[in-house]
C-alpha cells in the first residue's frame, strides 16, 4: 500500500531533522510520497504568515503529516504555529510516549508512561483580557467583591463536558488497543471544583464502561508530581486537561532523558500530525549536530497510526541497538558532551538504517 504523507520540514533545525526522518523511513520499504510544505517563521517574509493555507489544505487531503520543529515568531503571526495548528485541525489529543531506552543518561529505568493530554481548552484556550481593558473591569465587577484585583489581567479556562469526554475516552481507547492496564484522570479538582471537578465527573462516568478492562484512578497534578519522581513505574496512561498536560508530558521526558528522545503526536478525527517535542535549535541550525531521535520516533508513531507495525518495530528496535552501542551518536547521547567522537544528524540517521538492514 502506498501513503501520500505531508512533510513540514520545519525551520531552524527542522530541515536537517526531516531529512533525517525521510531517510530512516524510506529505508522500511514503505511506500511514502512526501508532499513537503513549508511553515514557520521563515515563511513569514515570503507568504505574510507562518502557516499558509496550502499547509492546512494539504494536511486535510492527505490526513496525515510529520513535522520538523517550529520557532514561534516573536510579536508577530500567530503565538504559536504548533497551537493553531492544532486549532485549525482540530487535533484535540496529544499523545507522547516516554519510555526509557537503554543507552540513554537518566536517574530512572523501566519508565514507560504515556501522557495524553487535551489540546484545544483550558487556560491554553487563549482567551484574555489585558490589565485595564472593559472586558477585564467587566470581569472583575461579575466577580465577588475583592476576589479580583483592580490592576488585573484576566484569563479564562474553559473545560467542557465535550472535550473532556472525548479526551479521556481518547486515553481509555488508547490503553485498550495498546494492551496497557492503567488510566489516571490528573487535574485539581480539590480547588477549581467546577473545571477540573467537570473533568473528574467525566472520567468516572467513562471509566465505568471500561470495568475489569483498564484499571482506573484520579490523582491530583501536585501530588503526581511527588509521584512521578518518587515511582514513575507506577503509572501507565496519563489523560491530562491542556496546561497540566504540557507540563507533565515535559516532567515525564526528562525522567527518560530529555526531549530530546521524547516523540509525539497530536491527532483529531481523521487527521494526525506526528513531530518531535523540542524545540527548534535555531542556534544549531546548519551544524548537522542535533539528536534526530525524538523526530525518529515519532516517525514509529507514523508507522503504526498507518498500521505498518513491523516496519515501526524495525525502525524503533535500530533506534535503540545504535543508542545502546554508543558508537554513531549525537554529542548529547555520549557521557561526555565534549566527546569528539560524536556524529552528526545525518551520520546517526544512516547508523539507524544500517542496523535495519543488519
Amino acid at each position: 500500500m502506498s501513503y501520500r504523507i505531508t512533510l513540514i520540514p520545519g525551520d531552524g533545525t527542522g530541515p536537517e531533522l526531516a531529512a533525517a526522518v525521510r531517510r530512516v523511513l524510506d529505508a522500511t520499504g514503505v511506500a511514502i510520497e512526501w508532499e513537503e510544505q513549508q511553515a514557520g517563521a521563515e515563511v513569514m517574509e515570503k507568504e505574510g504568515t507562518p502557516l499558509p493555507a496550502a499547509v492546512l489544505e494539504s494536511i486535510r487531503r492527505n490526513k496525515v503529516a510529520l513535522k520538523g520543529p517550529i520557532t514561534t515568531p516573536i510579536g508577530t503571526g500567530f503565538r504559536s504555529v504548533n497551537v493553531a495548528l492544532r486549532h485549525e485541525l482540530d487535533l484535540f489529543a496529544c499523545v507522547r510516549p516516554c519510555k526509557s531506552i537503554l543507552g540513554v543518561r537518566s536517574r530512572y529505568s523501566n519508565v514507560d508512561i504515556v501522557v495524553v493530554r487535551e489540546n484545544t481548552e483550558d487556560l491554553y484556550a487563549g482567551v484574555e483580557y489585558a490589565a485595564g481593558s472593559e472586558e477585564a473591569r467587566k470581569i472583575i465587577e461579575m466577580a465577588p467583591a475583592g476576589k479580583i484585583k483592580e490592576d488585573a489581567a484576566i484569563s479564562i479556562k474553559p473545560i467542557s463536558r465535550s472535550g473532556s469526554e472525548r479526551i479521556i475516552r481518547y486515553a481509555f481507547e488508547y490503553a485498550k488497543k495498546n494492551n496497557r492496564r492503567k488510566v489516571t484522570a490528573v487535574a485539581k479538582a480539590n480547588i477549581m471544583k467546577y473545571t477540573d471537578g467537570l473533568f473528574y465527573h467525566v472520567g468516572r462516568e467513562i471509566a465505568r464502561e471500561y470495568e475489569g478492562v483498564i484499571e482506573y484512578e484520579e490523582v491530583l497534578v501536585d501530588a503526581l508530581c511527588m509521584r512521578l519522581v518518587q515511582r514513575p513505574e507506577n503509572y501507565d496512561v496519563l489523560v491530562l486537561p491542556n496546561l497540566y498536560g504540557d507540563i507533565i508530558s515535559d516532567l515525564c521526558a526528562g525522567l527518560v532523558g530529555g526531549l530530546g528522545v521524547a516523540p509525539g503526536a497530536n491527532i483529531g478525527d481523521g487527521v494526525a500530525l506526528f513531530e518531535p517535542t523540542h524545540g527548534s535549535a535555531p542556534k544549531y541550525k546548519g551544524m548537522d549536530k542535533v539528536n534526530p531521535t525524538a523526530i525518529i520516533l515519532s516517525g514509529v508513531m507514523m508507522l503504526r497510526h498507518l498500521g505498518e507495525n513491523e516496519a515501526a518495530d524495525r525502525v524503533e528496535k535500530a533506534v535503540a541497538a545504535v543508542i545502546q552501542e554508543g558508537k554513531d551518536v549525537t554529542y548529547d547521547l555520549k557521557p561526555d558532551r565534549n566527546d569528539p567522537t560524536a556524529v552528526g544528524t545525518a551520520r546517526m540517521a544512516e547508523a539507524i538504517v544500517e542496523k535495519m538492514k543488519a
